[in-house]
């Protein structure tokens, strides 16, 4: 199982790219925190001090694909996209070990609302034909 400061620690990288967490951001990592036994409190300090992104190719498969799909939720939770949170999603796919067109494929699928679900089978589908090596 992964590290769930780092985790949210990655995708508060990510809301911070355009120099501030929106509402909807932080309420998205609130609501992922809280899905992971995490406090307000806990959530608001890594908000303030995220830890710095480590290699994210070792994480198992199943992570690395929930780390993937978290990314581009919260790149579209405030309802707008900038180019820099595009790069930064590219740029997490590829330390995740998919290449960067991933990114825009499962866009169309992944809701910026977390209580949506999409097939998690259809994304994982579509996601291992981005694979940068063969494994699953």
């Amino acid at each position: 199982m992964y590290d769930v400061e780092e985790y949210i620690s990655m995708l508060v990288h990510l809301s911070k790219v355009d120099n501030y967490v929106a509402e909807a951001e932080s309420e998205l990592l609130h609501y992922i925190g809280k899905q992971n036994g995490m406090s307000s409190e806990q959530v608001e300090t890594i908000i303030d001090n995220p830890k710095p992104i480590r290699s994210l190719r070792t994480l198992p498969s199943d992570d690395r694909y929930q780390y993937l799909f978290d990314v581009i939720q919260v790149m579209k939770v405030d309802g707008k996209v900038f180019s820099s949170e595009i790069n930064f999603a590219e740029k997490m796919a590829l330390k995740l070990g998919f290449k960067p067109g991933v990114v825009a494929e499962l866009s169309a699928y992944i809701y910026s609302d977390p209580t949506i679900n999409t097939n998690r089978d259809r994304l994982i589908s579509i996601a291992k034909g981005f694979l940068i090596d063969d494994e699953d």
